[in-house]
């Protein structure tokens, strides 16, 4: 690891997208094995109420941190189009814009996160019983963030610059760290989520002291020094326009999980732990889906940066297909072993199992939309367009969920977790159907748009 770019312009696109794609679904697997352990930890040793205060605070964190991740998915597409154009001095700026702009945000979620963590809490409807502990994780888990956005913005520009393997390094050492401190914390100190919650925030300022590290060491143009970081107003720009509507669309996303979550909060504390534990198994399938979509970003935006769009139209079929066979593998897979692997998360709790299942079923089995949709949504954001995902999204899945919430779930007969869960598919496949749509036809408006101001300058 020398930290040499890797040039996505050239070669074969199966085998490249492939071995690229590999370390980063290794690296969300990981992550979400870590993750895990904090829920297996606190099921097998504090019960199903510290389960769901865990399991609950997923969509709050996952609301107040989207916007601001969503900047560091517009540093890597503006690393890679610089890259893609051999632009070096503009890829150098951008990382000098980054790392400030990354503490900056976490600064700014630290207070609005300890600041509103119960207030959230209490506006989703989280039962009494679990309030107190939720409150608490989500507190101390806030007071880590700067180190999480520095990694989010470290590692989205080691990927766009080739590296995939660096993170998922970074992030094993980081994780067993926070498995070992989860026991310590828990068993030793019996500090319940509170100390499940610390452990996250240590190790993930090791993971982000192990991403600068990297970044200093490089060769290349994505190299970071200290002494250099400045908030370069283009590129600042640059960023905020790819980064801005993809973090709204994921803190809208985001939104409508957590009206989702509400109302699973309305059949109590028992399907509050069932749903949180699926969902811990789901977030392996979907961390491997999302890795294809990350891959499709990353190539689509070198390749955009090179003006190669024949070959960003190969790249499209080859993730679609990759996306599709893993989402329907690990989403089957998922299911068939489902109660044995939700009775690790719930031992004692048949009736949670049981809760889990349903919606294993309804959003794991057919969980390979959700990848087609998430491929589609990279394909327009490495292209340059973030704002028109971000929009079809809002509307295809925000949208469509809380309308059917608001409508379908609220006719007596179809108050129901079942009818609650299909809304996820039904969404999944309209905002895929038209996202890909979109992206065939701005794909041709830029391929010849090139071809016009090639002929000009030709000329």
């Amino acid at each position: 690891m020398n930290g040499k770019t890797a040039d996505m312009t050239e070669g074969p696109l199966l085998s490249r997208i492939v071995v690229y794609t590999i370390p980063i679904i290794l690296t969300g697997i990981l992550q979400l094995l870590f993750n895990a352990a904090d829920l297996v930890v606190v099921g097998q040793h504090c019960g199903d109420i510290s389960v769901g205060a865990v399991s609950s605070t997923g969509p709050v964190i996952n609301l107040i941190t989207n916007l601001f991740i969503g900047f560091s998915v517009g540093s890597g597409v503006s690393v890679a189009h610089g890259i893609g154009a051999g632009k070096d001095e503009d890829v150098r700026r951008v990382v000098r814009t980054s790392i400030p702009l990354a503490v900056i945000c976490g600064i700014i979620l630290t207070v609005a996160g300890v600041a509103g963590a119960e207030y959230i809490l209490r506006l989703m409807d989280t039962p009494d019983d679990v309030l107190p502990l939720s409150t608490a994780y989500m507190k101390i888990y806030f007071c880590g963030i700067v180190s999480s956005m520095l990694y989010n913005f470290g590692s989205a520009i080691i990927r766009a610059a080739g590296d995939t393997k660096s993170p998922l390094i970074y992030l094993t050492i980081a994780g067993v760290l926070n498995i070992i401190l989860n026991l310590f914390f828990v068993m030793a100190l019996d500090m319940n989520v509170a100390g499940v919650a610390l452990a996250t925030v240590i190790s993930q300022t090791v993971s982000a002291l192990l991403i600068l590290r990297a970044l200093m060491k490089r060769d290349d143009a994505c190299r970071f020094r200290f002494g250099e970081m400045h908030i370069y107003k283009r590129q600042l720009f640059r960023i905020m326009q790819i980064g801005f509507p993809a973090g709204i669309q994921g803190s809208l996303f985001s939104i409508s999980n957590v009206i989702i979550q509400s109302s699973v909060n309305s059949f109590g504390t028992i399907s509050m732990a069932g749903n949180g534990a699926a969902q811990n198994i789901e977030g392996f399938v979907y961390t491997a889906m999302n890795s294809v979509s990350q891959t499709a970003l990353n190539f689509t935006g070198q390749n955009h940066g090179a003006g190669k769009y024949d070959r960003i139209r190969k790249i499209m079929f080859v993730c679609l297909g990759f996306v599709f066979t893993v989402g329907l593998v690990l989403g089957g897979t998922a299911y068939i072993f489902g109660r044995p692997l939700l009775s690790i998360y719930l031992p004692d709790s048949p009736e949670a199992v049981q809760y889990g299942l349903t919606r294993l079923l309804f959003i794991c089995v057919p969980y390979f939309a959700c990848g087609l949709m998430d491929v589609s949504t990279g394909l327009l954001r490495g292209i340059g367009s973030s704002v028109m995902p971000m929009i079809i999204t809002v509307a295809g899945v925000c949208g469509f969920r809380i309308v059917w919430i608001y409508t379908v779930f609220r006719i007596p007969q179809y108050h129901t977790l079942n009818a609650l869960y299909i809304s996820y598919l039904i969404s999944w496949t309209l905002t895929f159907m038209i996202q890909i749509t979109v992206f065939a036809v701005m794909l041709n408006i830029r391929k010849k748009r090139a071809s016009v101001t090639q002929n000009s300058v030709s000329a």
